[in-house]
């Protein structure tokens, strides 16, 4: 490959010769050939910058992170909202893109590609980053950067267990402490849910957050405060991430819907006993329904 004003190292004595680098040249044409130099030198760094800039971006690795780029939504980051910072901003949106799967599982997060794409420089960025890794939506590889957490088989599993078990307990405290007003509150969420779009056309379940998520209000109504930092904090975008991008299997959001109805009438009646054991099995049946979307692990 040759390049437009590239001039092979064979031919740098010619150069040298005619910038007035020979005996007995004068002091302006000295200066003179510094400068032609200094601008050859630069021609070189430039032609082989974008000759290794060309061959990077041919590579597998340089395709990927492009490709994560251009599925990122991407929002300028003045039009966070109000009350909203930078950090606040970006970390949203790359949260949802990880959590509906527009950044898919594994791939590999690339700060320079993402400043770039958001507008915004590399502090604000990182901050989101790391608040990320505390969400355990990215993982930190050693000699390889950020990662999208991606679960194993057995990982997903267990996760499920820690939700089955704590939920379930959140539940039944939930059914002791709910009053009636905070209860008629939960019935109009689960209305709202059925009026989705998405719901009622068989393609999945209203995944809103916090205050519109049944799980969410279920375990603030429980009143314990540890159960609400483990469950909707630290392991809560983790958890969506799965119920969102594994609602959609045929006829599973309306076994779901029907599910989130009994545990909120046991939890209406006062029954903490039978809230907590239909919640394990609500989320016992959503474990299982991941389990068959995923191939079985083979041993190595």
């Amino acid at each position: 490959m040759r390049f437009k004003g590239f001039r092979p190292a064979a031919r740098l004595s010619e150069d040298a010769y005619a910038f007035g680098f020979s005996n007995g040249c004068t002091p302006g044409r000295r200066w003179l050939a510094v400068c032609r130099s200094r601008r050859l030198v630069s021609r070189i760094v430039d032609n082989l910058g974008s000759l290794w800039l060309m061959r990077a971006m041919q590579s597998p690795a340089s395709a990927r992170i492009v490709d994560i780029v251009q599925k990122t939504p991407t929002q300028p980051a003045t039009q966070a909202g109000a009350g909203e910072t930078l950090s606040d901003h970006v970390l949203r949106l790359i949260q949802t893109a990880i959590v509906k799967g527009d950044i898919a599982p594994g791939s590999k997060i690339s700060e320079p590609e993402l400043a770039r794409a958001y507008g915004i420089s590399r502090g604000p960025l990182r901050e989101a980053l790391h608040r990320l890794e505390g969400q355990k939506l990215l993982v930190r590889v050693p000699h390889a950067g950020a990662r999208v957490v991606s679960l194993s088989r057995q990982e997903l599993s267990e996760l499920y267990q820690i939700r089955e078990s704590l939920e379930g307990m959140a539940c039944r405290l939930a059914a002791e402490r709910m009053q009636p007003e905070q209860v008629e509150e939960l019935r109009g969420v689960l209305r709202e849910h059925e009026r989705d779009a998405t719901f009622q056309a068989g393609r999945g379940y209203y995944q809103q957050e916090g205050d519109y998520d049944f799980h969410y209000r279920i375990v603030q109504g429980s009143g314990n405060r540890m159960l609400f930092r483990l469950l909707c904090d630290e392991l809560y975008q983790l958890a969506r991430m799965y119920r969102i991008q594994y609602s959609a299997t045929p006829n599973r959001p309306g076994q779901a819907f029907a599910e989130h109805h009994r545990i909120l009438d046991a939890i209406a009646d006062g029954d903490g006993e039978l809230s907590e054991l239909l919640m394990r099995r609500h989320i016992r049946a959503s474990r299982l329904n991941i389990e068959r979307q995923i191939p079985q692990e083979t041993p190595t």
